[in-house]
């Protein structure tokens, strides 16, 4: 035998460690990684299976597909191929360039939706904020029409989009009845908050493209999504409210989950119209600075400050100064079926998207603040209390004519009017002298921004 192949090699401690270090990785991955992975995942499909005996709306196959195997399904979609061959045509580039060029697309809307995200961090973090925030109360809710709704049908909520708490608060409200899957806009599509929105089941859309090849993959995964019938909320708006009126609905969203609609051969999509309102507007100065500006609201949504914003809420809720923004109300209207509503013709979008904006528009609840601050612009002098509270109850009355929905706090018109003088009091909003109460001539733009959030129910909007 060669003396070359009994000599002894010496190797460094470190280098041996490391070596066997990866050989017993390598025999984990190889012999216990699939029983632990076969354990976890029968461990999770139980879960869920419990989660979906108490939802309303189950959470589908779909939504628990693998996010590798949703994006290879997006990717070589027919549609999206025959998107990538005029791409190629057109612009005359490789076609290996727009293949790559889809593939990011996809991976960019792909969300990775975790049961445990959502339930377990995503629903704690909703409610605890938006208590934290506002006292939450439910308006309008007709148990009996939304628990009709055809448990095989792909349901949408839209909403008005007054703050970017709407996500937390319509989260925390729903989740009793189901998950979400919201479309968020650039805004959140940060290091740290992306990771998280994508667990929770949203997905991100770059609201200002128009690059047709994005805007074909965005449409066919929110088809693909549809047709899978999971349970999406979306913001006809296309964005918040600046002014505080309610904006007409912009179609794009509306026509990719209508693309290809057949009353009686496809699932069903049913609309369910959310009314959300406010009594403060954590943005509102913001929005109204940007309209002043003429400029796109910037809000500063990294992770960095909304670990600032959540200690600092909890600090001032340990030492007794933390003062709620008054009353955050939801409510939930009767909702539209597209099979009935279609009525086995081709779907109008353009009088689709007026119809969902007038039925959320019904049901926008009307808040103290709004009442006050709606009878205060509209005096031309201060008034006592007792006339402001006697101009209150008047607009009362004449909302309830128009069918509005309000939400009078204790059921009390005048303990309504004390609830909207203490919020405004707070932010200086108005002004108190011996002649009575009248509006603030510096603050009219944000009195104003409120009174509008109910002006499409019955009073003319007052102008920014």
């Amino acid at each position: 035998m060669s003396a070359r192949m009994t000599s002894i090699i010496e190797i460094p401690v470190w280098l041996a460690i490391l070596v066997g270090a990866l050989g017993l990785l390598g025999l984990l991955d190889r012999i216990i990684g699939p029983s632990l992975r076969w354990f976890f995942r029968k461990r999770v499909n139980r879960a869920i299976d419990k989660l979906n005996d108490r939802l309303d709306l189950k959470i589908q196959p779909f939504k628990l597909t693998k996010r590798k195997v949703l994006i290879d399904r997006l990717v070589f979609d027919p549609e999206v191929m025959a998107a990538v061959e005029a791409h190629v045509e057109e612009e005359g580039v490789p076609r290996e360039v727009a293949v790559e060029k889809i593939e990011r697309y996809a991976r960019e809307t792909v969300p990775a939706f975790s049961a445990f995200a959502y339930f377990g961090f995503g629903m704690r973090l909703s409610r605890w904020v938006s208590q934290a925030l506002y006292r939450v109360r439910i308006g309008v809710y007709d148990d009996d029409k939304l628990s009709a709704i055809d448990p095989e049908a792909a349901v949408v909520f839209v909403m008005n989009h007054r703050s970017n708490i709407d996500y937390l608060l319509v989260t925390y409200l729903a989740s009793q009845r189901t998950s979400l899957s919201y479309a968020v806009g650039e805004w959140a599509n940060v290091w740290g908050l992306r990771q998280v929105i994508r667990a929770m089941g949203a997905y991100f859309i770059r609201r200002k493209s128009r690059n047709p090849l994005y805007r074909r993959v965005v449409a066919r995964y929110i088809k693909m999504a549809v047709e899978g019938g999971v349970t999406q909320a979306m913001f006809p708006e296309g964005g918040l409210t600046r002014d505080g009126k309610l904006q007409p609905a912009k179609l794009g969203l509306i026509s990719y989950m209508c693309e290809g609609f057949e009353a009686g051969v496809s699932r069903d999509i049913v609309f369910v119209p959310v009314g959300l309102n406010y009594d403060r507007v954590i943005e509102d100065r913001i929005l109204l600075e940007s309209i002043a500006e003429e400029k796109q609201p910037h809000f500063n949504a990294g992770p960095l400050s909304a670990i600032k914003f959540v200690l600092r809420m909890m600090w001032m809720k340990a030492t007794g100064r933390l003062y709620r923004f008054g009353y955050a109300c939801v409510s939930f209207g009767t909702p539209l079926s597209l099979t009935e509503y279609a009525a086995g013709s081709d779907v109008d979008v353009e009088a689709l998207g007026a119809e969902l904006m007038g039925r959320v528009g019904d049901v926008v609840p009307v808040l103290p603040v709004s009442l006050v601050a709606t009878v205060l612009l509209e005096a031309e002098r201060a008034l006592s209390p007792l006339e402001l509270k006697s101009a209150v109850a008047s607009l009362i009355a004449e909302l309830k004519t128009n069918g509005a929905h309000l939400h009078i706090p204790r059921n009390d018109d005048d303990y309504a009017v004390d609830v909207g003088l203490r919020m405004m009091r707070m932010r200086r909003l108005i002004i108190e002298g011996d002649t009575g109460l009248k509006a603030n001539p510096d603050e009219e733009s944000v009195l104003s921004y409120y009174a509008n959030a109910i002006a499409h129910l019955g009073r003319v909007s007052v102008n920014v």
